[in-house]
């Protein structure tokens, strides 16, 4: 019986640690999302972006793109090959590493004239799971985009992890 329990205890840690990561998925301008005449670096301020974290470029296709840019090219709007660019009007990218991030539109003079570029500086993955946000005020049927600004994944894979647990616990008694 000990050892059932101990298989239980193991069971249920096994199943809830790994999903209390907190990575978070920031739709860039919120519900504006990647346009002109917007002041993006507003907007990143005081949002802490982490590794794991995701941003998501929502646009009409055709009318922006993305590129990752270093500070140079970001103070200088230089465009780095067309083939770089990220174009699907839903661009995601995932902070794979800290550090500074730059980004700008490379259509016209969108990021010269209109500001289109967005720089941020994404801090190492946090060792404990920060509190989550409240919700946002803005509902999901007035976003122009099928995505929250900020939701945390960790909704999803606590409901399957605290699933597997109930599971396990039924199954053990």
């Amino acid at each position: 019986m000990a050892l059932l329990r101990s298989y239980v205890v193991f069971a249920l840690i096994s199943t809830i640690i790994p999903v209390m990561t907190l990575a978070k998925d920031f739709v860039v301008g919120d519900e504006k999302g990647w346009t002109i005449n917007f002041n993006y670096q507003a907007w990143a301020q005081g949002k802490d972006f982490r590794v794991g974290d995701k941003l998501v470029f929502n646009y009409p296709v055709g009318a922006h793109t993305v590129f990752k840019v270093n500070g140079t090219s970001f103070q200088n709007c230089i465009k780095p090959p067309a083939n770089e660019a990220l174009t699907s009007g839903n661009d995601e990218i995932v902070l794979a590493t800290p550090g500074r991030k730059w980004y700008i539109c490379g259509v016209g003079k969108h990021c010269e004239i209109a500001g289109q570029k967005l720089f941020i500086t994404v801090q190492p993955q946090s060792s404990s799971p920060s509190p989550a946000k409240a919700p946002s005020t803005v509902q999901m049927q007035s976003m122009p985009y099928s995505s929250k600004a900020i939701k945390d994944t960790v909704n999803y894979q606590l409901f399957f992890g605290v699933l597997a647990a109930l599971v396990t616990l039924s199954l053990a008694f």
